[in-house]
């Protein structure tokens, strides 16, 4: 354990425990954090994704659901206590299954492993099966057909809020499990996934890279974060990185099973190399580039809260993940003039669209566009013999 994260760890008391409640809020079940007020928690919970306040309830919340029961859980364990004494745990375990449908499951688990699907694939597939056949329970499997599905999408997905994005994973897991089980009557799905929407991902500017880096004293969290944006990795590829992919002569990572079983390499800055002698001097990791003080991987959690942190103290209101490093990574290649083809190789992109996105939101040509109102004003200015210079901070009629 760090120094820093031991010392994070041992002021728990200076942090007001955290009262979780379940209560119906805008017609759906809410899932409500109340707390004595503290800067620092707030913080931390803003940067979950889907919380929202409310001065009718007091209270931070989002959407009350297993997930993200789970998801608050290990998000404050090190932080602060989180008592759970008024929620019912029975409300997040409502699935009606038949013995024979959770051995069912149990079966369409094990054929999702032996298709080699990543473990949270395997996870989302499930839970959404789990949830449709016993949304079904009634019906038999054999009597299952597309208007069922349909069904429990109006019904299921439309009432629970579920993104677009869950709708395309639910798809993807029906077309699995009916490979698994083709006797149902759901033959040549027609439902499509529909589009996703396109969100423009969070970029930091180069100057706020620096600044989040002058900002992370911890010499294993500094080289966490460098590691993560100079290579543009993902999280869990850097908590799965071995040492010895790491190749400092050659200047190069191996990542092996990045996202789709898919090994690339990436490359390791040359300014990182001091930092990386130092880190690994200090630490002495032996397997993997980071390590939990057991030796085994070191948690996802704990760099999202020191990243967290690192924003915080660097003054920086824009929402930071781990993940939004990699959007940064990939947005400054792009506006250094690095080829999109070299850019989806070193994301690891299956398909060039994935990568198009960052043109979007690269500045670099966007810089070249002069507005019409400068160009107005210009031409004012080249007009008018009697003032050379027209501001907006002056009087103007536009």
């Amino acid at each position: 354990m760090t120094f820093l994260y031991f010392a994070f760890a041992m002021n728990l008391i200076q942090y007001p425990t955290i009262y979780l409640e379940q209560k119906t809020h805008k017609k759906e079940s809410q899932l409500l954090l109340k707390f004595s007020f503290d800067e620092k928690l707030k913080g931390l919970i803003k940067s979950v994704e889907g919380t929202h306040w409310s001065q009718t309830l007091n209270a931070w919340y989002l959407k009350n659901s297993e997930e993200n029961f789970a998801l608050i859980l290990e998000l404050f364990k090190d932080v602060t206590k989180v008592d759970t004494s008024r929620i019912s745990k029975k409300t997040y375990f409502k699935r009606n299954l038949t013995e024979s449908q959770r051995q069912l499951l149990n079966t369409f688990y094990l054929f999702l492993k032996g298709k080699r699907y990543s473990p949270s694939t395997i996870q989302t597939y499930t839970f959404f099966i789990a949830d449709f056949i016993s949304f079904h329970t009634k019906t038999p499997l054999e009597e299952l057909t597309n208007r069922a599905v349909e069904l429990f999408i109006e019904t299921v997905f439309i009432e629970r809020k579920y993104s677009v994005s869950s709708q395309r994973q639910f798809i993807s897991a029906l077309k699995a499990f009916t490979s698994f089980y083709p006797q149902t009557k759901i033959h040549n799905l027609s439902l499509e996934r529909p589009k996703k929407s396109r969100i423009l991902p969070n970029v930091l500017s180069q100057e706020e890279v620096v600044k989040i880096i002058q900002h992370t004293k911890n010499l294993k969290h500094r080289a966490i974060i460098v590691l993560l944006y100079s290579s543009g990795l993902r999280i869990g590829e850097v908590t799965s990185l071995l040492l010895k992919n790491i190749d400092t002569l050659r200047r190069q990572v191996k990542v092996e099973g990045g996202k789709g079983r898919k090994d690339r390499f990436v490359i390791l800055a040359n300014t990182f190399l001091p930092l990386l002698q130092n880190y690994l001097t200090t630490f002495k990791p032996v397997f993997y580039f980071i390590e939990g003080s057991t030796g085994k991987k070191y948690s996802e959690s704990s760099i999202r809260k020191f990243l967290f942190k690192s924003v915080q103290n660097a003054g920086i209101s824009k929402k930071v993940t781990p993940h939004t490093l990699r959007h940064s990574y990939a947005t400054h290649l792009l506006e250094n003039g690095v080829g999109l083809r070299h850019i989806q190789e070193l994301l690891g992109h299956a398909r060039p669209e994935t990568t198009m996105i960052y043109t979007h939101v690269a500045k670099k040509d966007l810089l070249e566009i002069q507005s019409p109102l400068d160009t107005i004003l210009l031409n004012l200015n080249k007009n008018d013999k009697r003032e050379q210079k027209l501001l907006l901070s002056r009087d103007i009629l536009l």
